[in-house]
This record gives structure tokens, C-alpha cells and sequence, in this order.
């Protein structure tokens, strides 16, 4: 299957003459408008010369470029656009700045929740991450608290002045988790949950993409496509690990799919290193190594009682773990001559402000 995209100025006459255009050899599927621009796609008919079409497109007045695809995934194509996007995020840009996003697996009490987003806020994190609904492998293990750990955790986050990400499980909580947090996430089980990606596509509201544990790094890009191509152009993708032969782990942190990742798309890209390791003794030395392979930000489970924790406790890191954590991630990121973004409380001489001047 091949597709056509055209970059051109937003202008409706520019814009129709484009359509025109790609009307006489293609099926056109859709367009997206940026500030200044406006890409359009299309499905080349069976037989139709793209290198051709290509270069008439080429010839007409406010067309950037062009780009002929075989690929599924033309509109996350760093071919089509070659600056990388950034996504905001509160107060953050994904792409700009270098993000740590800390919180626990899952929103347990109101005690537990205030008391990680202290820490992770304390430290010089970014950003809070938290579930309400929770996909397990078994159905006796805890599911979640629904809305109401949606509504601890947004409370935790304000209260420290944290931007908030939460998973929506399927296509009716999008709503839902999108009116709590400022970022959803669509878990590594539901990558290619196409309900659900339309879903997110459809909305306003900034998407983090985990890759699934058995997906190839092309069918991520995939999923990604299935969300922009609907409306909704601020993507993160999330490489959080992938299921290998080796029962000591459990997964494999894919660093060459997240430079490959990188380097084909315009998306930003972070890292979970906790789902990746598994165990917490794991969790520093792989988010050093994503820092320093160019991951643009960090996905980390903290939990103020990691043994008490009712979902994955073995890898979550303690308060003090990911205080320190921080300080080694913005050592890395200094070395390569890269910043953490400032934490929330950097103001009063604390988190990322200490962070940063430690990498001096």
C-alpha cells in the first residue's frame, strides 16, 4: 500500500490545489493543520506512478515537499517532518525538555498518593504518574480504584504543582481519565487496541504510547499513526521493554528500538526503565543508559512502602532512591551536554536546582 503526503502552506487555495491534485491518482484520506502548514495524505490508486505525482505536486505553488510511502506510519515519518514535534505538557515541552515523570503503580489511599507526589515534587520530578485502572495479568490481582484514585491522584499532583498522567484501559474512559490528568496513557497491553487509539485520536488531550511488550518498533510507529492521523498530533511513544528468553528479567530495555525510534520518527520518545528491569536494583542504571542513548524523559514507579504496594512493588524505587536517581540522571544528561528541566520547586534552592548544580 502506497501513500503520498504533501506539506504545503495553509491556504485554502494552496490547500484545494493540493487535493486537486492528489484527487486524480489517489484516494484522499485526510489532512492535518498545523500554524503554517497543512499535510495532506492520500492512497495511491493501484497503478498509479507516486514518483510522478510526487514531482507535480512538487510544481505547485506553497507545496513544501513530498514524500511517496510504503510504510504505515507517513504522517510520524521524520521524512514528512523532518524537526522533531514537541508535545506540551503542563508547563514542559516532550522534545525540548528532558522530563522525569515519578509516582506509584497505582493510586492505593489518599495517604500513599500525597506522600509519593511530596516525593517526587521534593526531588525535582516533573511530573506524577499514577493508575486508576489497571490492566492485570490476573483477574484476583488489584484492578484499580477507578475514578476516585483519579481523583486522589489529580489532587496529589496539584498539590505539588505536577502535571499528572494516567492510563485509560478503553475507548469510554478516555473521557474520563482525560478530564483528571493532563496526559493519557495508553498501557503496553493496549498498544494495538485500535478502539482506543481512535479514541485518544479524537481528542485534545496530550497521549503516551507504550509500546507493546511483543510489538516491533515499526508496528509502534503504526499505532502512533492511528492516533494522529484522527486529529490528535501530541504523541509521546514510551519504549518500556520487551519480552525476552530470559526468565532472569522481565523484559529487555530495547535501547536500539528507541534510538531507531528517534531517529525515524519526529515524535519524542522516553523511557520506562521500571517495567523494563523489574526489579528495583535495575531501575538507575537503565535510566542512566536511556539518558544517555538520547531518551527525551523517564517513566518511574516510587512508592513510599514499595513492599506494601498492591502492584508491582518489587520495582518501584523508594523516596530515596529517586531523589538520588535524579541526581545521577542529571549528571548523565550534563555530561552530553544536556539539561533536566527545572523541577517544581527549583525556586527554593531545591529537587532539580540541587540536581543540576551536583552535574557541575
Amino acid at each position: 500500500m502506497t501513500r503520498i503526503v504533501a506539506v504545503c502552506r495553509r491556504d485554502p487555495a494552496v490547500v484545494e490545489a493540493v487535493r486537486s491534485s492528489l484527487a486524480a491518482h489517489a484516494d484522499i484520506q485526510g489532512s492535518i493543520s498545523g500554524a503554517r502548514q497543512v499535510v495532506c495524505w492520500a492512497e495511491l490508486r493501484s497503478g498509479a506512478d507516486g514518483g510522478s505525482q510526487a514531482r507535480e505536486l512538487s510544481a505547485l505553488d506553497g507545496v513544501a515537499r513530498t514524500e511517496v510511502f510504503d510504510s504505515n506510519y507517513a504522517l510520524v515519518d521524520r521524512r514528512t517532518q523532518s524537526e522533531s514535534t514537541t508535545v506540551p505538557f503542563g508547563s514542559l515541552q516532550f522534545g525540548r525538555d528532558l522530563v522525569v515523570i515519578g509516582g506509584p503503580c497505582s493510586a492505593e489511599t489518599a495517604t500513599q498518593v500525597d506522600s509519593v507526589a511530596a516525593a517526587v515534587a521534593r526531588a525535582g520530578g516533573h511530573a506524577l504518574r499514577g493508575g486508576a485502572f489497571k490492566p492485570r495479568t490476573s483477574p484476583y490481582s488489584f484492578q484499580g480504584l477507578g475514578e476516585p484514585g483519579l481523583m486522589l491522584l489529580r489532587h496529589a499532583a496539584d498539590a505539588e504543582g505536577l502535571p499528572l498522567v494516567s492510563e485509560a484501559m478503553c475507548a469510554e474512559e478516555v473521557e474520563l481519565v482525560a478530564r483528571h490528568a493532563h496526559m493519557v496513557q495508553i498501557g503496553s497491553r493496549n498498544m494495538q487496541n485500535f478502539r482506543l487509539l481512535e479514541a485518544v485520536g479524537r481528542c485534545d488531550t496530550p497521549v503516551l504510547l507504550k509500546r507493546g511488550f511483543m510489538a516491533r518498533v515499526d508496528e509502534m510507529l503504526a499505532a502512533a499513526e492511528y492516533i494522529y492521523c484522527r486529529g490528535n498530533t501530541q504523541i509521546v511513544l514510551c519504549e518500556r521493554g520487551i519480552r525476552g528468553f530470559d526468565p532472569t528479567f522481565r523484559n529487555i530495555l530495547d535501547l536500539s528500538g528507541l534510538v531507531w525510534l528517534k531517529q525515524r520518527s519526529h515524535l519524542p520518545v522516553i523511557v520506562d526503565p521500571s517495567h523494563a528491569a523489574g526489579t528495583n536494583e535495575l531501575v538507575a542504571p537503565l535510566a542512566r543508559a536511556a539518558i544517555a542513548a538520547g531518551a527525551d524523559g523517564l517513566l518511574v514507579e516510587v512508592h513510599d512502602r514499595p513492599e506494601e504496594a498492591l502492584s508491582d512493588g518489587e520495582q518501584a524505587l523508594t523516596p530515596g532512591q529517586f531523589a538520588t536517581l535524579m541526581l545521577e540522571v542529571a549528571a548523565v544528561a550534563r555530561a552530553l551536554g544536556r539539561r533536566l528541566a527545572p523541577g517544581p520547586r527549583c525556586a527554593g534552592g531545591e529537587g532539580i536546582a540541587m540536581s543540576n548544580a551536583a552535574a557541575d
